[in-house]
């Protein structure tokens, strides 16, 4: 099983609508060790993602735009330990996105984008976060 460098088993929920895209997904993570969940449904990314769940990759240009707004004020709330995972054509648009409440920043992944280079971004951005978690500092620089 995948450790994140401070030691926490690493399970990541995968959100798309591209079932090529889950399965693709899926299998290069759970050969690295990694385990995993899908859906395509993403009023369901909260209920899917476990209580312990490290990160929700989520595809939102696969879903209309409240949705997408909507999964991640869920996830917020319910998993604010799951570090959200946007993977898109449109950076840009996420790149502004609140976070008062304490819960992690989104991570905003660029398409085009390989698996490999999807489960270091995790790994970087969990690692950088532990310190500041232990300290009660989310999202601090």
């Amino acid at each position: 099983m995948e450790h994140s460098r401070r030691g926490r088993p690493l399970h990541v929920t995968i959100v798309s609508d591209n079932p090529e895209t889950t399965d693709g997904l899926e299998f290069y993570l759970r050969r690295a060790g990694v385990t995993t969940t899908g859906t395509r449904h993403i009023e369901k990314a909260s209920e899917m993602t476990p209580p312990a769940s490290s990160a929700v990759v989520l595809f939102p240009d696969d879903f209309r735009s409240e949705a997408v707004t909507s999964a991640l004020a869920s996830l917020r709330t319910q998993r604010p330990s799951a570090l959200p995972v946007l993977v898109t054509k449109e950076p840009k648009q996420f790149e502004l996105l609140p976070s008062s409440d304490g819960g992690l920043l989104p991570l905003v992944v660029p398409k085009p984008v390989w698996g490999w280079t999807i489960l270091d971004a995790i790994r970087a951005r969990l690692d950088s976060e532990s310190p500041k978690r232990e300290l009660g500092l989310r999202n601090l620089p």
